[in-house]
Order: C-alpha cells, then structure tokens, then sequence
C-alpha cells in the first residue's frame, strides 16, 4: 500500500501577526477547521521542522535572511507597503520554508504517487532572492525546488504557479536555470506587474519559463483550458522527477485581491489534471499555499482538492 498523502503545517503560522491585513492568520485557521471537521480526509498530519541556514541560503543570500532576523527581534513593522512582520514572523517563515524541504524530502522518498500539501504563512512566490515583497519573506517553493536539485539528485522540477498574481520571485531566482520549467498561470494586469508571455528566461534557461496571462473575468473554462492546453504539454516534455504547485485560491470569484472567477470545482479540476499529468509521468507531487483572501472560499477549496487527491474516505 502506498503512503497515505503528507499534509505538513506547524501553529507558529499564527505567529506571523499581520493585523487587519489580508494575508492573515485566519486563513490557516479556517483551512484547518475545515479539514479537521472532515477528520483531515485520510491525510497524515505532519508538524514542520524549521528550515536551517543552509536550506534558506539555496536560494537567500545571508544579507536577507538576517534583516529578516533583525526586524523580527526589533519588534517587527512595514519591509514594504505590502509586507509586514511582527516578532513571531521570523520563526513562522522558517517553517513555512521546512515544511517545503520536508514534503520534497518525503516526496522523493516515497517516488511515484507520493503527494504532499505543505500549508503554512507567510506565503513566498514573490520574493526573490535578495528581497521581501507581496507579503512574501522566503521563497519556500523554490528553496524546496533547490533542495531536491542540490541536495537529493533531483534533475528538473516542474513548478506549476496557478495563483492569481505573478510569481516573480520563482521566475526571478530560476530564470537562467536549465533545471527547473516554472509555468505561471495568473490575472494581467494586475500586481507584481510582470509575467508578459514575452518573458521566457534567459541564458541556459531559455525556455524554460512560461507565462500565461488570464484576462480578468476569466473562470473555470479559461484556466482549466490555459492549464489542459499550454501548461500542462509543456511540462510533460519538460519530464521533470517532480512537480510541485504553487497553490494560490486567489483566482476565486469570491477573492477580494483579484477579479477572475474560477470556482471551487474549477480548483479541483485543476488538481486533477496536475495530478493526471504527475501520475502519467510517474513522479510525486507536492503543492505549496500561496495566496487566497477570501477565508471561506480558501477553505472549501482547499479541502475540496485534498478530498479529490487523497484517499476516498
């Protein structure tokens, strides 16, 4: 019998206190309401570890990880218009990132048809690697990505980013990489301000970012089909040994931050074909929480996806 699916989350999540700001602590405590109401679906539960010096610098250069350090001790306060800390951000962020590396670990262990959700705050897909942005302090996607590719024999991830903003933090610190396919899907305009399809990497990397810009308004027909059609062929060519989503449920019709439309089933579909493609490729799978505001939508979702991917309980 295969393991059952990993889902990796720790309480200091509730430490990183944003205030009234929308990426808040109640987020987590709806998701995990949610879950534990439906006896977390079959998935085993996981407590993170924090992620160590050397995992954060795979990606973050020392100079970022001690100013997040420093403002944390200080008490906290604004990096930028955006982004905010308080004491207990600095140990959240840690293991926002651990809980990453440890589902990779677990993931790669455990081969095909492993699965893994790590849901943990602050969130990450838009910092790259020398700065704090868009709510994000660490990049945990992508130093989970260059752990598997430094540290466990990996050679190429597939990074899929079906939050409703730009990851241009992944982009950023993967754009001259060879190793790693990093295919985002999101609304344009609308912030960071980057991810024009014209933006295809650089370098040994060439090609191996893809950007697909949603038009506002757009619901399940267009992101199921942008993702059927575009990212998913892709990433099948691409044969990455793992595949990993940033899972933002911003892109919900009822998410205060954006203004695209796909459901709650729209997600699950989404899910589905991520893992169909997982599966036919015969490597694991592990999705990441980014984004989604709107708590009651971020929770059905979430558990919709996990009742969909995980046993049949």
């Amino acid at each position: 019998m295969p393991a059952p699916p990993s889902f990796f989350s720790h309480p200091s999540s509730l430490e990183h206190d944003t205030g009234a700001h929308p990426e808040q602590a109640g987020r987590i405590v709806a998701i995990e309401a949610a879950l534990a109401a439906r006896d977390w679906l079959g998935w085993e539960r996981v407590l993170s570890v924090p992620a160590t010096r050397a995992q954060l610098e795979l990606v973050h250069p020392a100079a970022h990880i001690d100013l997040i350090e420093r403002s944390c001790l200080a008490g906290g306060g604004m990096l930028d218009a955006d982004t905010v800390v308080s004491e207990g951000s600095f140990v959240a962020a840690l293991h926002a990132a651990g809980g990453v590396v440890e589902m990779v670990s677990r993931l790669l262990e455990g081969g095909a048809g492993s699965l893994g959700f790590s849901a943990h705050r602050p969130p990450g897909h838009h910092a790259p690697a020398e700065k704090a942005m868009g709510f994000c302090l660490f990049n945990n996607i992508a130093i989970g990505a260059q752990f598997a590719l430094r540290e466990l024999g990996c050679r190429r991830v597939l990074i899929v980013d079906w939050d409703v903003h730009h990851g241009n933090g992944t982009q950023d610190i993967f754009w001259e990489s060879e190793q790693v396919l990093f295919a985002s899907m999101h609304q344009m305009p609308l912030y960071p301000g980057s991810g024009a399809a014209e933006e295809t990497g650089g370098g040994a990397g060439r090609r191996c970012t893809l950007n697909v810009p949603m038009h506002p308004g757009s619901g399940d027909a267009e992101w199921v089909g942008a993702l059927r059609d575009l990212v998913l062929i892709r990433g099948e060519a691409f044969a990455p040994e793992l595949v990993l989503v940033s899972a933002g449920f911003d892109a919900h019709a009822d998410d205060p931050l954006a203004d695209c439309r796909v459901s709650d089933q729209g997600f699950v579909t989404m899910a589905r074909l991520v893992r169909g493609l997982a599966d036919r490729l015969g490597v694991p799978l592990g999705f990441v929480l980014e984004g989604g505001y709107d708590v009651r939508a971020l929770a059905r979702s979430v558990t919709a996806v996990m009742a969909e991917l995980g046993p049949k309980v």
